[in-house]
């Protein structure tokens, strides 16, 4: 797909102070086309009291350019079939590769008894934009280009699910390894068991690390969010909010990260957030216009926290303003607002993997989560999520017989996840949730007192 177009807002006066609009028109670059957009934006137009002025100069330099892969710009139909093929085919070589799969079929036409299936992505976006204003000098233009697959494979007869994926920023860098590793999940999958409800030292795999990132801690620390009131770190800047041992910054400036971009939708420089640095809460995700609503709000100190006024400006400088639209990159039809880009998690002594499940001793091991939402609002840090992939128990320190997919949920508070930490391995990996233009590097994390829920298990005695 190609999409392009114009999005102009524009700032009029007015009796009662300046009202601000916002107006577009796609697929037409010309002159009448930017006349059409800015009638749709005067027309628009609403008073604003929170509006301070457009996006203006930060002094900080712009740090990261020419970084994208020009073959992705070019990519044809043709090749982004390819790339599809390269990903399914990985799954299929394993698959066929398997001793295991071979000794429960028996034969070749057993083996299709099995139910093997394979779905996912593979998602290629290459980005182009232009950003000028009357408030800054000059025409800024950016390009990125990021790579990313997703897969599910399963053994149905056996009901057991795996999952695989990758990120690049190159053609070069996407492999068929999202469609192995899928495959390989799966097969391991085959014979998976029931835990019962409980509190469970849990290792949270890579993905349920970004899972609950993406959709509970990072919106806790968008600057909009506790402009509402509506963080569960509400008025707690420069308080400790996590265990001593984690760390989570946004770095949009990284070279080499998959969501890395030049500059913003606002055409201010990208560059590094301390969101949660040793526990303690640093930062937030801003855009100019939140980071200015929130720095002018009377109650800003009860609503945000921190030391005095130069304390709040530190933790709300606009390095995140895009206009992302569900995965689909960067939209001209969209007004800038506070988003992540790469999300990077640390801990202060990590640790191997074999030495976390070493720390772990008996719990169970969560590689794949989905459906995870807050309850009862952000702001009461309550989550939950359903167990789907991946995951194991473990015994002795060691990963032992894999859990059946969708039979436990978790349903617990994100304090837990952020201050029950026993331990966060070195290994990271670029990770992504569906339909998402951010990328956490994740680690394995540890958690103690982990709540879990046993489901489902009418659907065993109905097969009975």
């Amino acid at each position: 797909m190609e999409s392009y177009g114009l999005g102009l807002q524009v700032v009029l006066d007015g009796p009662d102070g300046p009202r601000t609009g916002f107006g577009s028109e796609p697929g037409d670059l010309s002159a009448a086309g930017a006349a059409r957009a800015l009638d749709k934006a005067r027309r628009a137009a609403v008073l604003d009291p929170e509006f301070v002025s457009l996006a203006r100069p930060s002094g900080a330099p712009r740090t990261l350019s020419n970084y994208h892969d020009p073959l992705v710009m070019a990519l044809s139909d043709d090749k982004l079939v390819e790339a599809g093929w390269t990903v399914v085919n990985g799954a299929l070589r394993t698959f066929l590769a398997s001793s295991r799969l071979a000794e429960l079929a028996g034969d070749d036409d057993a083996l299709r008894r099995l139910g093997l299936i394979v779905g996912g992505d593979v998602t290629i976006l290459g980005e182009r934009v232009a950003v000028v204003s009357t408030a800054m000098p000059g025409v800024q233009t950016d390009e990125s280009t990021m790579l990313t697959s997703f897969v599910t494979a399963m053994v149905e007869a056996h009901g057991a699910k795996g999952s695989g994926w990758s990120t690049g920023t190159r053609l070069d860098h996407l492999t068929d390894e999202a469609g192995a590793d899928a495959a390989r999940a799966a097969i391991a999958a085959v014979g998976g068991t029931r835990v019962r409800s409980g509190a469970y030292t849990v290792v949270f795999g890579h993905q349920p690390v970004t899972d609950l990132l993406h959709n509970i801690v990072v919106p806790a620390c968008h600057a909009d969010t506790f402009y509402a009131s509506a963080s569960p770190f509400a008025g707690r800047l420069g308080a400790r909010v996590a265990a001593a041992e984690l760390s989570i910054y946004d770095h949009g400036a990284m070279p080499g990260l998959v969501a890395s971009k030049g500059i913003t939708d606002e055409g201010l420089p990208t560059g590094r957030t301390d969101l949660i640095r040793q526990g303690v809460l640093t930062g937030c995700l801003s855009s100019w216009y939140g980071a200015q609503r929130l720095l002018r709000d009377p109650r800003r100190a009860e609503k945000l926290g921190g030391a005095d006024d130069a304390a709040r400006a530190a933790a709300l400088v606009p390095r995140n303003g895009f206009r992302f639209g569900a995965g689909g990159g960067r939209q001209f039809d969209r007004r800038p607002g506070a988003a992540a880009t790469n999300v990077v998690v640390e801990g202060a002594e990590p640790v191997s993997r074999d030495e976390l499940l070493r720390r772990v001793g008996n719990g169970l091991y969560i590689g794949r989560i989905w459906y995870t939402y807050p309850i009862n609002g952000l702001r009461a840090g309550d989550f939950t999520c359903t167990v789907t992939a991946d995951s194991y128990i473990i015994r002795d320190g060691r990963i032992a017989e894999p859990l059946r997919p969708n039979t436990i949920r978790l349903n617990d508070n994100i304090a837990t996840f952020l201050n029950n930490v026993v331990g966060v391995t070195k290994d990271v990996k670029g990770t992504l949730v569906w339909a998402a233009d951010d990328v956490v590097y994740a680690p394995e994390i540890a958690v103690a007192d982990v709540h879990v829920v046993e489901i489902a298990a009418f659907m065993e005695e109905l097969d009975a």
